[in-house]
């Protein structure tokens, strides 16, 4: 039953990824096509984040209080919505100023009800034994890199044959059936009748977490392994661009797509590449090393393969450089987030990993707001930042973590 369940938590985790893939890529071309400014642009991109920052750790709790499979289908469902809201406004051609309020109105929405990865954290933390669940986590990673891939080429074949309503119909259509899936299939992981649970207001939740010894600098070195990846997200394109001399014409809709197109399948390969490494050499590098020391390694990668990329200006080296940095990424979350669960008491699993993940989304929205404001000022900066962040970083989660290790 619980290898069985452990599938299903992917499931879920995939297809709730799948969907967020295949709109967030759109979103600019959308706003764009509707004569969005860059500002309004960029508020419905971070909207979601903001909404997760808020209210992930409510979510967290909830299940610890009233138990997982609840929260998770309360998730599911409300995606579905959000995606049918998305898929309204993209299709209001001859009214951009509804279309653009309906499409940030269903990304607050999505981000308010999006609980799967949070809740998903805590039933494989109720279900597995503390000394496997770096590597159970790294299925929720696995999952998170394939839904990055299959998200966007999916997006893109839905604009591309069918209309700009489709992305929004498939995505609606996936977390239909992803619902119904677990409805049927998932089974509860929790019994919070059975156990003490801790409930304390959402400012002291947050309080009390980052003012528990190691569980604060664990939360830490996952904010700033995440803020480097949005970093390198945000301005991938503009890196492109630039090291490789591609012009884009003022206002060419098929230059940008061109441009989006290219970074996207960049953006799919450091997927697949995440994707690999935590689904099967991560269970092996954490029983040879220990997460500290895995912790430690993960970073160390991402600093080498994120401080070259600014200097770069052939595909072969930039396709090995984005593999180091990606793997560097993809072995961070999972131990971070075994090590958080091992050192968390059963009833506040949620709770906890609602803060972390709530701390990763402030992360995301204040990454790319660093980022593009110090790219046009000189491109390796925000590059060379984020390396020496994360080697600084990774010294810390050395000798820190090792020490109580």
């Amino acid at each position: 039953m619980k290898k069985k369940s452990v599938g299903i938590i992917f499931l879920t985790v995939l297809i709730d990824l799948v969907g967020f893939g295949l709109i967030l890529p759109l979103i600019p071309l959308y706003g764009k096509s509707f004569g969005a400014s860059g500002v309004v642009i960029g508020v419905i991109m971070t909207s979601y984040s903001l909404m997760q920052f808020l209210f992930a750790p409510v979510w967290g709790r909830l299940s610890d209080r009233i138990g997982r499979r609840p929260v998770l289908l309360t998730s599911t469902a409300c995606a579905c919505l959000s995606y049918v809201i998305f898929a309204l406004g993209s299709g209001l051609k001859d009214h951009p100023s509804w279309a653009l309020g309906t499409i940030l109105i269903s990304r607050i929405f999505a981000g308010i009800c999006g609980a799967n990865i949070t809740v998903a954290q805590a039933y494989i933390a109720d279900i597995t034994p503390p000394e496997q669940r770096s590597a159970k986590m790294g299925l929720v990673g696995m999952a998170f890199g394939l839904g990055f891939i299959l998200g966007p080429v999916l997006g893109a074949l839905g604009v591309l044959y069918i209309d700009v309503t489709a992305p929004g119909w498939i995505a609606a259509s996936l977390c239909a059936v992803n619902f119904i899936w677990a409805f049927s299939k998932l089974g509860e992981s929790w019994a919070p009748s059975a156990h003490y649970t801790t409930q304390r207001p959402h400012l002291d939740q947050w309080m009390h977490t980052l003012r528990t010894p190691r569980l604060n600098l664990l939360i830490a070195i996952f904010f700033l392994a995440t803020f480097c990846f949005t970093c390198f997200e945000t301005t991938i394109g503009l890196l492109v661009m630039k090291n490789f001399h591609i012009a884009q014409e003022k206002d060419d809709m098929a230059e940008l797509r061109q441009i989006l197109g290219k970074v996207g399948w960049l953006i799919a390969y450091c997927g697949f590449i995440g994707a690999i490494v935590q689904g099967g050499m991560l269970k092996r590098l954490n029983a040879r090393l220990g997460e500290p020391k895995l912790i430690a390694a993960s970073l160390f990668f991402a600093a080498a393969g994120i401080a070259v990329l600014p200097y770069i200006a052939t595909w072969g080296l930039l396709l090995i450089f984005l593999a180091i940095f990606s793997v560097g990424s993809a072995m961070t979350r999972p131990p971070v987030f075994g090590m958080i669960s091992m050192m968390t008491a059963s009833h506040e699993q949620g709770a906890v990993l609602g803060v972390a993940q709530g701390v990763g989304s402030l992360a995301r929205i204040v990454g790319p707001m660093f980022a593009l404001t110090l790219f046009p000022i000189d491109p390796q900066i925000p590059y060379l930042s984020c390396a020496v962040l994360c080697f600084l970083t990774g010294c810390v989660s050395m000798f820190r973590l090792s020490r109580h290790g």
